[in-house]
């Protein structure tokens, strides 16, 4: 893997930026409307209960923490589809660019928007409404690093996923956090999903990141082997979700599926 390349995959999507600032739109408006909606209904609710600060830490953290996960796994598909609405994954493929270089370079570009949406969430929870999530103390790394990795490999599944069935298959792609919420047990203990439910959610890590969350929020002891599981998981995914990429991707320069992607044909 050559840095040099990887930059370059960068500077394109910084240059797009740059022609059209509109892009950082989503990056953080979509994220500041919840953490403002979330937390007038964490306001409302602690006037109902004596668990006020509690519930609004909670409450907020976990909305903080599945909106980094969306922007995350949306930041590295946006930046796929861009190639694809500009027909131009033939042109970066027609150069010595590596799989490795290209994937990592859309990474970057996620942690890059992630980034600006996390900074505004924060600045927004601790301005408006007067929560420090220092109160989760250094247990915020590692939940917002599971969850970088696991909003990373389902980016890449995503990718991967739309690049053998075509464009037209990014519609799938925009309801995968809002599909897996429920699941990952996001505002609720795990503990009241039914059986089949619980079954999926064991293998999500946001579903153990958000049981420990909410035991950190309750006094209890930082749960060390419940995160230490959802890394192991998240990393795994990754790993697996890069070898689909590759795989889908060989089998699309087989084919001549790849070329399809520059033709005016393209649906």
């Amino acid at each position: 893997m050559k840095p040099r390349r990887v930059a370059a995959v960068l500077l394109r999507q910084f240059y797009l930026m740059r022609a059209s600032p509109t892009r950082l739109v989503p990056a953080f408006a979509w994220s500041a409307i919840d953490i403002v909606l979330w937390g007038f209904i964490t306001r409302y609710l602690a006037t109902l209960s004596d668990q006020g600060p509690v519930l609004a830490l909670g409450l907020l953290g976990a909305v903080l923490l599945w909106n980094f996960f969306g922007r995350i796994m949306h930041g590295v598909t946006t930046a796929f589809f861009e190639d694809i609405w500009s027909r131009n994954l033939m042109n970066l493929f027609a150069t010595p660019l590596a799989i490795s270089e290209y994937v990592t370079g859309l990474v970057l570009t996620s942690l890059a928007t992630g980034a600006i949406a996390l900074s505004v969430m924060l600045a927004l929870a601790a301005g408006a409404f007067g929560l420090s999530f220092a109160a989760y103390g250094l247990a915020f790394v590692p939940f917002l690093l599971i969850l970088l990795l696991f909003g990373v490999g389902l980016g890449i599944l995503a990718s991967a996923i739309v690049l053998r069935l075509g464009p037209a298959s990014e519609w799938l792609i925009w309801p995968i956090p809002a599909l897996l919420s429920p699941f990952a047990a996001v505002f609720y203990p795990l503990s009241i999903l039914p059986g089949w439910m619980q079954a999926i959610a064991h293998l999500l890590p946001p579903a153990y990141v958000f049981e420990g969350m909410r035991a950190i929020v309750a006094g209890q002891p930082f749960p060390l082997r419940t995160l230490a599981v959802a890394a192991a998981l998240a990393i795994a995914q990754v790993l697996a979700a890069y070898a689909f990429f590759v795989y889908i991707h060989r089998g699309a320069v087989r084919s001549g599926l790849l070329a399809r992607y520059s033709a005016e044909s393209v649906g």
